[in-house]
């Protein structure tokens, strides 16, 4: 059985930051589950038995390698998609966290194929599907 298709999955998204108006992406690589080539803050599921708060640090220092300054919980939020011809549903819960950027390397360099900081006016292009719903949601 799959997360988010055979069953609703629990999810942790983050938008990192500098405290400088700096917030870090990703491009999405070949191996990921969708949305390969598009630039995404990041986040993951949780595993049973996991605290949200613990899921968060837990996904953070997987793809990013650094810890946790402090974070603050934007918002929670269902999605509902279609990827690959198959309905999806998530719960998640959105986080703004602060980094230290000299702790921050691609720490998923199978999953990411690159990272960069980037301010609201430079946003990468393409963007992943869930990120303008976000930014509604939650201005940078």
């Amino acid at each position: 059985m799959k997360k988010g298709e055979d069953y609703i999955g629990v999810a942790v998204g983050f938008r990192c930051h500098d405290g400088k108006g700096n917030y870090l992406m990703h491009r999405r690589g070949s191996n990921c589950r969708d949305e390969c080539g598009k630039w995404d803050f990041g986040g993951g599921a949780l595993k049973f038995g996991e605290k949200i708060e613990d899921g968060l640090r837990r996904e953070v220092k997987e793809e990013y390698g650094a810890d946790i300054i402090s974070c603050e919980l934007l918002c929670h939020r269902e999605t509902f998609r279609e990827q690959g011809g198959k309905l999806t549903h998530w719960v998640g819960f959105a986080y703004k966290v602060l980094l230290d950027p000299n702790q921050v390397v691609n720490n998923e360099p199978d999953k990411h194929d690159e990272i960069g900081w980037f301010t609201a006016d430079t946003l990468p292009s393409p963007l992943h599907s869930q990120i303008q719903k976000n930014i509604e949601l939650n201005p940078l």
